[in-house]
């Protein structure tokens, strides 16, 4: 069996460029069995089968590879440092320009806590948010900007006046607020970065990444970082040894260019 899968990496490194290798094998082949299982087949062979006549299991597929949890302001100590070390740091040096991207960014709601979070310092002309992910489905979820009421948990009260509660009993964010996100689907391991980033948000995400993939994806980020950018990762995620990738921490889980 572990041969087939190992064919069915290679398979799908060739028809899509993804490349399973990089993400740690227990947690991705569990997620992968148990899409074979749902689509009532028997092997990866006959899966592979499927997915190539089948262009709605292939796009399902692809959007399961992603682990989509999320919630607004979450780990809620880590975005008091932000405003209240980090954001005025990146002020003092870029005043109103900040170039700031939420990679893997899932249903939306990390980008969206750091334009309210910036509401505090900037008028909301001034802020402009990329937000990426993997998952063509969470994207459009986030576009359409509907939460639950337990997405909504951590959110500080005075950012309650940005969501409206709508008759199917979710909250949909201001669209004001939507307007200062830019989504777009993007491969961490595959893609290029964007370039001359002051903030980098990357959390929740490397967990699911062999070591292999870690230094990639961290190299990378340092290269995207502006001179004086900061790297904001997740709370199982600090970066041992992380002057290896040219970087120093000012706070937990916030890192600088070197």
């Amino acid at each position: 069996m572990s041969a087939d899968y190992e064919y069915f990496k290679l398979k799908i490194k060739q028809k899509t460029g993804i490349n399973l290798t990089y993400y740690k094998e227990k947690q991705m082949k569990r997620r992968i069995d148990s899409l074979v299982k749902r689509n009532n087949c028997t092997s990866y062979e006959e899966y592979l089968k499927l997915l190539e006549k089948s262009k709605e299991r292939f796009e399902e597929f692809i959007n399961y590879l992603t682990i989509n949890v999320s919630e607004f302001f979450r780990n809620k100590a880590q975005w008091v440092i932000l405003e209240k070390k980090i954001i005025p740091l990146l002020l003092d040096y870029r005043k109103k320009d900040l170039k700031i991207w939420s990679a893997a960014c899932s249903t939306g709601e990390e980008p969206y806590s750091v334009v309210m979070l910036l509401t505090k310092f900037l008028d909301l002309s001034f802020i402009r948010i990329l937000a990426t992910d993997l998952d063509k489905n969470a994207l459009i979820k986030a576009q359409i900007g509907e939460y639950s009421a337990k997405a909504l948990e951590n959110l500080p009260v005075e950012f309650k006046k940005y969501f409206i509660l709508t008759d199917n009993n979710t909250y949909k964010i201001d669209e004001k607020i939507k307007q200062c996100v830019t989504f777009k689907q993007h491969d961490l391991l595959q893609d290029d970065f964007p370039a001359n980033c002051d903030l980098i948000l990357c959390r929740n995400v490397m967990i699911y990444f062999t070591e292999d993939a870690k230094n990639l994806l961290y190299r990378k980020l340092y290269d995207a970082l502006s001179p004086e950018g900061v790297l904001f990762v997740g709370s199982t995620e600090q970066i041992i040894m992380s002057n290896k990738y040219g970087f120093y921490p000012i706070e937990n889980f916030f890192y600088k260019k070197a």
